[in-house]
């Protein structure tokens, strides 16, 4: 039986823990590497970040009410965007989690060496294997744990403050804009990884008592009096420090109370500073072990993790690994090199949190019911996705690709480990193939209702039988309601030798006989025909000249056709390429005997042509209409389900008896084949799809048609009414 985490987190702990996990590395180390961007500059950039973290911050908080799991950035991604993204928000946070509370300490360490000569990476192995203790012995101990220090830290950053604060010189602000605007923004990039513990409230959600209240008040609270601490704290650093000489200070605030408080005031800002970055360290254990905890609880990571003592009450494994990740690297990272990464990756997750909101609020999830709601939505997730992603354009090219290098690591571990074995999909994937379900319905209602406008030319080439031009006047009436106009246009290819006016005058026995037999069957039809014949030295050209001389909304022809002779492939093919309008290419059997038309597509909704084609058919014949519909095993329950709905909708569309058929993707070959008979028409399209998917046998579905013995229809439209991409998110969304 799974167990589940004791909630036994208030407000003050979940406020300390926020706090805790902020003032850290982001002011008694950032401060001294952002002045080298933005000089004065930097109170600016650091008052731009909390304002910038807040929507992430405020969509957090919505889900955080949403859902109270354990897991946080991860658990939120991945249920609005998919185990895919979930992978990647995971492992990333985790690491990057993790790389941040190993920083912390490393960095927290000089301070300690102003006042007693000890060696820097042994000390923090040992203060971080201290911490991994504590996270073991139970979140309740850590939350007040995380009281205490913050309590000490709190109380010795605002004596600097206010001791400090009439030792500013106002000059020192005069060069606050001599970095620009862009020296600024690539300061607040840099610092953005200071406010990151603002939402680690969220990753403990589920050991938080209340946290319909608690959560967003922990939030708020602790970035609103953050944000105010870290601009009085710098303020207060620039205005006593030259900005040279602070540019190359390893413990920036240490000498800004060196300068103000004396010795007195330096002791107590290295006490603050070790709380504080110890503190940053625990947080970071506290929230990223639950990473792993949460994505092992899902599958995305193995079961072990999700493992909680029966002693403790903690995930002592997930714990364990992050401690081990720290110690690694106390002991191999540089400091300096990795600020930026660490924001870059934190400002990324932060984007994706506020589309991951957009997700879950346009999704209509029924299960997402937050008791705290973003103000101004959707303005503020917006405007949060927009800033983040210009925030990384200013982290350079180190940070970037470090960036990417976790990205491409956590897609490796999801192709490698998480696809196999999780089949759900996102709040957000399965919202975008409802919308384009219901936009793919109405467009086929729009072509069914429609139809009255369109213009069809059926297209022969000199020789071609009565049985091929019978069936394909016979399917151009059907297409040619009251008020359309159907033309039948036969092409002769004339020697390049033998002028046209020549060749136009003089009537051939097969010109006689296209007149004659068009004629008697014209009048079978309850259209009217219109019919002709066309010389050219190039009829594949002249069929498309006339499809725009005519206006022309569809052509047929019969599949195999060859309108003139030429050893560049298949002469169908290259007047679809040329003409400007929807190709339905038939094969050529009697229609009179058909009992079935079946439409087969491979993914993504129906073509609205198709189904009207289909339905039109049918509709003529007599023959009932069948949806043939392939699907993946390794398809959600989710999509299933809206797959049904989709095509319960496009039934009731036609005017025909309709059927579903859903079969096993590898099994479509095999349906097929069942299904060929001179007694079905099936229609297709063949994009790439029906040729690219092999079943078990290694026949695809483009075979079993070819091959069968019954009459096949396929369908080319031109263009998507949404373009390419359009057309390629119906095929990834279904």
């Amino acid at each position: 039986m799974a167990k589940d985490l004791e909630r036994d987190l208030g407000l003050l702990s979940v406020v300390a823990i926020s706090i805790g996990a902020m003032v850290g590395s982001g002011i008694f180390i950032l401060p001294a590497l952002a002045v080298k961007d933005a000089g004065a500059g930097v109170i600016a950039a650091y008052l731009l970040a909390g304002v910038l973290v807040l929507p992430a911050a405020l969509s957090k908080a919505e889900m955080a009410t949403a859902m109270p799991e354990a897991g946080g950035t991860y658990v939120y991604i991945e249920r609005s965007m998919g185990p895919l993204l979930g992978t990647v928000s995971g492992l990333g946070t985790w690491f990057s989690l993790s790389f941040k509370g190993a920083l912390a300490l490393v960095g927290g360490v000089p301070y300690l060496v102003l006042l007693f000569d000890l060696p820097i990476r042994p000390v923090a192995i040992a203060l971080a294997v201290v911490l991994v203790l504590v996270n073991i012995l139970g979140a309740e101990q850590t939350g007040r744990l995380q009281i205490g220090i913050v309590a000490v830290m709190l109380v010795a950053i605002g004596w600097f403050v206010a001791g400090g604060g009439p030792a500013v010189d106002p000059a020192s602000y005069g060069g606050m804009w001599d970095y620009g605007v862009e020296g600024i923004f690539a300061a607040t990039g840099l610092v953005f990884v200071s406010f990151a513990g603002v939402t680690k409230i969220a990753s403990i959600a589920e050991e938080v008592e209340d946290p319909d209240r608690v959560i967003p008040l922990g939030m708020l609270g602790s970035l609103a009096f953050t944000t105010l601490l870290y601009v009085l704290v710098v303020a207060v650093v620039v205005g006593v420090i030259p900005l040279d000489q602070l540019a190359g200070s390893t413990t920036p605030i240490a000498d800004a109370a060196a300068a103000t408080l004396g010795t007195t005031g330096v002791a107590a800002v290295v006490l603050a500073a070790i709380l504080a970055l110890v503190s940053t360290a625990n947080a970071g254990i506290l929230s990223s072990s639950r990473y792993p905890f949460a994505m092992s609880r899902d599958g995305l990571a193995p079961g072990l993790f999700s493992t909680v003592s029966d002693r403790f009450g903690t995930p002592v494994t997930a714990i364990t690994l992050t401690g081990g990740v720290m110690l690694l690297l106390i002991l191999f990272v540089p400091i300096l090199e990795i600020a930026k990464l660490a924001s870059a990756f934190k400002i990324l997750v932060f984007a994706l949190i506020n589309v991951a909101l957009i997700g879950f609020r346009e999704s209509d999830a029924p299960d997402y019911d937050p008791s705290f709601e973003v103000p101004l939505y959707p303005w503020t997730p917006i405007f949060g996705t927009l800033t983040g992603f210009a925030l990384l354009t200013q982290m350079g090219l180190i940070a970037m690709v470090g960036a990417v290098g976790i990205v491409a690591a956590s897609v490796v571990w999801y192709l490698g480990y998480v696809r196999p074995r999780v089949t759900r999909e996102g709040a957000i994937k399965g919202s975008v193939r409802r919308s384009l379900g219901d936009r793919a319905l109405d467009r086929t209602e729009e072509t069914l209702d429609g139809s009255a406008e369109s213009s069809v030319l059926v297209a022969l080439p000199e020789g071609a039988s009565r049985e091929s031009e019978a069936t394909l006047l016979e399917i151009g009436a059907a297409l040619s309601p009251d008020g359309s106009r159907l033309s039948v246009v036969q092409f002769d290819e004339v020697p390049d030798q033998q002028p046209l006016d020549y060749a136009s005058g003089v009537q051939s026995s097969d010109d006689l006989e296209f007149e004659r037999r068009t004629d008697a069957l014209s009048a079978d039809l309850d259209v009217p025909v219109e019919y002709g014949e066309l010389v050219s030295h190039h009829p594949e050209r002249a069929v498309a000249n006339a499809v725009d001389e005519r206006a022309v909304d569809i052509l047929l022809v019969e599949q195999g056709a060859t309108f003139e002779d030429s050893l560049l492939g298949d002469s169908i093919e290259r007047i679809r390429k040329q003409a400007d309008c929807d190709t339905i290419a038939v094969d050529a059997h009697p229609l009179d005997a058909l009992e079935t038309i079946t439409l087969v597509t491979t993914r993504g909704p129906y073509d609205p042509l198709k189904v009207r084609v289909g339905n039109a058919v049918a509709t003529e014949t007599g023959a009932a209409l069948r949806f043939l519909y392939p699907l993946d095993e390794r398809q959600s329950t989710e999509e299933r389900a809206q797959l049904e709905a989709y095509h319960d909708d496009l039934l009731d569309l036609c005017d025909v008896p309709t059927e579903r058929t859903f079969v096993d993707r590898n099994d479509l070959s095999a349906a097929i084949d069942a299904a060929g008979s001179d007694r079905e028409l099936l229609v297709h399209a063949n994009n790439g799809g029906l040729s690219a998917r092999a079943s078990d046998e290694g026949r695809t579905a483009q075979s079993a048609i070819e091959d069968g013995d019954h009459a096949s229809m396929e369908v080319h439209t031109k263009t998507h009414p949404d373009g390419v991409v359009g057309r390629f998110l119906e095929r990834l969304a279904f």
